[in-house]
């Protein structure tokens, strides 16, 4: 009888406890929707016609780029800049099939209007005519009228493979 009255003793406690939680606030009606997704559509447009000076134009000065190259790279606005001249002097970029989602999150470490991007991008090697279809998201923070963090993502195992490349497995 003790262990009833303490089980039903503790529902309640829970019952009436309110809970706590680190779910983020997001809306996707937001004031700056439309002008934030169009300023990471001019990015990707750009990329897509191979203008860097365009495509950083975008970027904050103080920029953070993560996931070009796989891994947990990052890059700064002159590496950017850098790691796309080397990209479009060697590939022609197509993207296809792009979505659009512009997203304010507020109460999280996440903080601010994203717009996150998914889509395909078919580069061609301009040297081999090799064809690379990547399917890619990218999650974007845009601060000020301009990006201020991108977060990529795609199968860079793919490239690789494509590009003749092979991955030896450790020695058991």
């Amino acid at each position: 009888m003790n262990t009833l009255k303490i089980t039903i003793a503790i529902a309640i406690l829970l019952l009436l406890t309110p809970s706590i939680s680190n779910a983020q606030e997001s809306t996707l009606e937001f004031e700056n929707a439309a002008s934030i997704t169009t300023i990471v559509k001019k990015y990707i447009a750009a990329l897509q016609k191979g203008n860097v000076a365009t495509m950083n134009a975008q970027l904050s000065k103080d920029v953070m780029v993560r996931g070009l190259g796989g891994g947990l790279d990052s890059l700064n606005f002159k590496q950017h800049k850098e790691y796309y001249k080397e990209s479009t002097s060697n590939y022609v970029h197509t993207i296809s099939g792009e979505l659009y989602l512009p997203v304010k999150v507020t109460d999280n470490w996440n903080e601010g209007e994203w717009v996150l991007v998914w889509g395909t991008n078919t580069v061609t090697n301009k040297k081999s005519g090799v064809i690379i279809p990547i399917p890619f998201h990218i999650a974007i923070l845009v601060a000020n009228g301009k990006i201020s963090q991108m977060y990529y993502f795609y199968d860079m195992l793919n490239i690789i493979s494509k590009e003749g490349w092979t991955i030896t497995p450790p020695k058991k």
